[in-house]
């Protein structure tokens, strides 16, 4: 394609992708992107889904000569795309030299160049445009809601065809978003960051979320979610359920983060841990039961104080050795807003993924979310998650007379011990209802096929899964 500078003017969204502005250029002039992108001489192929359809968090980063070309086909200045563009400066190692004077340019997904990536709202772009094509955009997830047209804005780097949710009367996710504002500035002034903030209170919302199958008193998010369906998700709740999380917990991802940054739900925690004379965290300590009202479910406490091995008392541990000044250098381990990767929630992008291999296998006994519910999946995760809790608190036992540290970790060990116990017969049920053999499970488990199935028979007659 021969160059030539642009007729029409195309000006860049704020945190628009520059693939994205790209494919609006096309639009204006009546090309297919890919005809325009034949301006420039690209170091790889596409980012594409494993069903070979196009990213569209796919992003492009340019060279000098690149960039100048870009400016030329909007007619727009670089100094006001760099402003707009998050990856407009980004550099790369394949990229060839600045020196170069050829346009040059390198596929990226937004993810890996400059963080989120959403769509943006189709009637905003008309609005400003004139042109209702689609937009995608750099945005976090405390600015996903389009107040003025009611929409929740998704990820873009999911492969499924919807770019928002209609949140027009779910009056709350916008309030809480405008809330976020405020506990932003909070953050700064405590010295913590806000998106770490943030991102630790999604993380406790999101396995608080993926437990509320089994809460019967939980009535909000059940609302919400079948109004983001417009109605009814019952169709397809699994599906609906991994779309509409992070819509539908917002509002309490937004007070739980205010609510983890206020200096008297931390002096709680103090209380709650013993101050000066160390103790466990009780299943009634006053912290969750007090978070647990600011959310509007005084139920909810218990369940919080009782989930070990989550992000929440991994938070409420950094806190207590911060006050009482234990541990090592400074460094993550003592950060309370450093979110281990086992307590980072799963994307959407790769729920969905997981939820396709299992429909494309239906009944395999391989896939373990379609065949387990996910009140046992939870169950099995809350025994694990209790033993390796009483484990590391045992860590602590040995000092003081020998009878007495004898005996706490005996018990100690016992007590999980009997939670491994528990969580393994689970599994094992688990397993054999899904389908898997039993002489399979069986040899997993290192004990013969008659004892197994005496044992799983003994657990049916006594009610238990």
């Amino acid at each position: 394609m021969t160059h030539h500078p642009g007729l029409l003017r195309t000006a860049p969204l704020q945190g628009e992708t520059t693939s994205s502005l790209i494919c609006r250029i096309a639009s204006r002039y009546g090309l297919e992107a890919k005809a325009l992108r034949s301006s420039w001489h690209w170091q790889n192929h596409q980012p594409k889904h494993e069903d070979g359809t196009c990213r569209a968090d796919a992003e492009v980063l340019l060279n000098s000569a690149g960039r100048q070309r870009l400016a030329d086909l909007c007619r727009v200045e670089e100094g006001v795309l760099a402003r707009a563009l998050p990856s407009w400066a980004r550099e790369d190692a394949i990229l060839p030299s600045e020196r170069d004077t050829l346009p040059e340019a390198v596929w990226r997904t937004g993810g890996t160049a400059s963080g989120p990536v959403a769509f943006g709202c189709r009637l905003c772009a008309a609005r400003r445009t004139g042109v209702g094509v689609r937009a995608v955009r750099y945005t976090p997830r405390w600015d996903r809601v389009c107040v003025r047209h009611g929409r929740w804005l998704l990820d873009a780097d999911a492969d499924q065809p919807r770019e928002y949710l209609d949140v027009r009367h779910l009056s709350e996710v916008a309030a809480a978003q405008r809330r976020w504002a405020g506990v932003a500035r909070r953050a700064v002034r405590a010295g913590a960051s806000p998106e770490r903030v943030f991102a630790l209170a999604q993380a406790v919302v999101a396995r608080w979320w993926e437990q509320a199958y089994g809460w019967e008193r939980e009535t909000i998010w059940p609302r919400r979610l079948h109004q983001v369906a417009g109605g009814d998700a019952g169709g397809d709740l699994e599906w609906w359920r991994i779309v509409g999380r992070d819509v539908v917990v917002f509002p309490e991802v937004v007070a739980v983060a205010d609510a983890l940054l206020e200096p008297g739900m931390a002096e709680l925690v103090w209380v709650d841990s013993g101050a000066g004379r160390p103790r466990a965290l009780p299943a009634d300590g006053m912290f969750c039961r007090r978070l647990g009202e600011r959310l509007g479910r005084a139920w909810l406490g218990p369940l919080a104080a009782t989930d070990h091995g989550g992000p929440l008392i991994a938070w409420m541990g950094g806190v207590i050795r911060r006050r009482r000044g234990a541990g090592g250098p400074p460094g993550y381990a003592d950060d309370p807003w450093w979110v281990r990767q086992e307590h980072q929630p799963a994307t959407m992008a790769g729920q969905l993924r997981v939820l396709g291999k299992e429909k494309r296998a239906p009944g395999s006994g391989t896939m373990w979310r379609a065949v387990v519910p996910a009140e046992q999946r939870a169950r099995i995760r809350s025994l694990v998650d209790s033993a390796e809790e009483q484990l590391v608190q045992l860590r602590g036992v040995q000092s003081g007379p020998t009878a007495e540290v004898a005996r706490q970790l005996l018990r100690g060990l016992g007590h999980s011990a009997g939670l491994i116990e528990a969580a393994w017969k689970r599994t094992a049920v688990a397993a054999v209802n899904g389908g898997v053999p039993l002489e399979e499970v069986a040899r997993w488990a290192g004990m013969p096929v008659e004892t197994l199935r005496s044992m799983l028979t003994a657990r049916k007659q006594e009610g238990g899964s």
